[in-house]
């Protein structure tokens, strides 16, 4: 936040040292006056010039009507130059500066398309990510009916794809490196948390092949068995049904006539790591 508030300070100094030194002309207009310049500047791309307007509007003609709009597309402006953090800042104070401003559920939206915007690839941390998930939760919360509502209830079910993604991929290493501890840990954050996303399925049949070969051939079929209930028309039912293939056979081959059998699975393949 400082790293964003800073750069706004010394802006703000700029702008008013521009007002002083503008020329009477400019000094003098009104509200309205000087949002239709502002405005007519963002409509022509100017968002440079139409930021130092629309900072003046916010700074001395607060009581305005044009006040809250002026803020918004402060947003709007830094929005558009792909300055996604400091648009995140200004329609975040648009929201707590103006929140009876007919603009503050598109400012809500627009904060989570913001953080959206800066969401990485799944490999890399995922803090904007899970920050655009609040925002788009908190608009879906507050403005169910809103139109933009059915976009924001999307956008979440990709960001938590990603947030899946993340986790599977390290369950994933995790096999990797034969630690298959931490592997079923992850495989259960995905399945727990994401069981609605595509990597929650491939997580449950990947934590039955660990607990094949880890010889928890018991475990294992509960867990296929999990699997088969939850997602009965999966598009992953033919290796499910190979799994459990294996299971029967690893049981009916095993030495141990009164448990799930102990026969070492170390040879056995496992899913083949999805992109």
């Amino acid at each position: 936040m400082v790293k964003i508030f800073l750069p706004l300070v010394l802006l703000v100094a700029a702008v008013l040292a521009a007002g002083c030194g503008s020329g009477e002309q400019t000094a003098t207009l009104t509200a309205d006056e000087r949002f239709e310049r502002a405005k007519a500047l963002f409509d022509k791309e100017d968002y440079l010039e139409a930021i130092n307007e629309f900072t003046i509007i916010t700074l001395q003609f607060q009581g305005s009507q044009h006040a809250a709009d002026a803020q918004f597309y402060l947003g709007d402006c830094r929005f558009k130059r792909g300055e996604y953090l400091l648009s995140a800042f200004e329609y975040g104070v648009m929201k707590r500066s103006y929140p009876a401003s007919a603009r503050v559920p598109e400012a809500q939206f627009k904060l989570a398309m913001s953080y959206y915007s800066i969401s990485p690839r799944s490999s890399l941390d995922q803090q904007y990510t899970r920050k655009a998930i609040d925002e788009f939760q908190s608009f879906v919360e507050y403005y169910p009916s809103n139109p933009l509502a059915a976009d924001a209830e999307a956008r979440i079910k990709e960001l938590d794809g990603k947030l899946a993604k993340k986790l599977y991929d390290a369950a994933r290493q995790y096999v990797i490196l034969e630690r298959y501890t931490a592997a079923l840990r992850y495989f259960d954050d995905v399945i727990d948390q994401y069981h609605d996303t595509d990597w929650a399925p491939l997580a449950f049949l990947d934590k039955v092949e660990v607990l094949i070969r880890r010889k928890k051939l018991s475990d294992a079929q509960t867990n296929l068995s999990r699997f088969l209930s939850r997602y009965p028309n999966s598009v992953l039912r033919g290796r499910a049904d190979g799994l459990q293939e294996r299971i029967s056979n690893e049981v009916k081959n095993s030495p141990q006539k009164t448990g799930m059998g102990t026969a070492s699975l170390e040879g056995a393949p496992l899913l083949t790591r999805v992109e």
